[in-house]
């Protein structure tokens, strides 16, 4: 049988989604002591937050590094990708909750700041219609997929 993003489990898929998920957490990481890539805290408050209110705290970046490496973690290993540890019932409830959130980000995202419900910057808006918002509901999408197919190889 063939093995990876075409074998129907999630594998391909969970590792996709779990490796862009421990890419975003190292940015955010990043960004707990600097604005990179971008130059300045008030090119980052425009570009990332949308409001020229200033970076957000050093441990709100650390927070949110640490979920979405955790969210990482339990995707991958739910895919098969990662060793597991731990009860299984916590990384399916944990996957299936990274999929809600990040659907949630993304359609939410579209619609408030999309949508011109919530107050940004014209720059954050457009990025954030293009490029946030579609990537959180693409990895929304993919760790339902990494859900529905760990509950199928355990004939849930």
């Amino acid at each position: 049988m063939r093995r990876g993003f075409g074998d129907g489990r999630g594998e391909g898929r969970g590792a996709a989604v779990a490796g862009v998920l421990a890419a975003t957490g190292a940015l955010h990481a990043v960004w707990a002591v600097t604005p990179w890539p971008l130059r300045t805290p008030e090119e980052f408050a425009d570009t990332v937050v949308g409001t020229g209110d200033g970076v957000p705290p050093a441990a709100a970046c650390v927070a949110v590094a640490g979920l979405l490496g955790s969210a990482a973690y339990l995707v991958g290993a739910e895919a098969g990708v990662l060793p597991k540890a731990g009860p299984a019932w916590v990384r399916r409830q944990g996957v299936r909750a990274v999929a809600g959130v990040m659907l949630a980000r993304g359609a939410g995202g579209l619609a408030m700041f999309g949508g011109g419900l919530v107050a940004r910057s014209e720059r954050f808006r457009r990025l954030d219609t293009r490029y946030y918002s579609p990537l959180c509901l693409a990895l929304g999408t993919g760790a339902a997929v990494v859900a529905v197919a760990g509950g199928a190889r355990r004939g849930e």
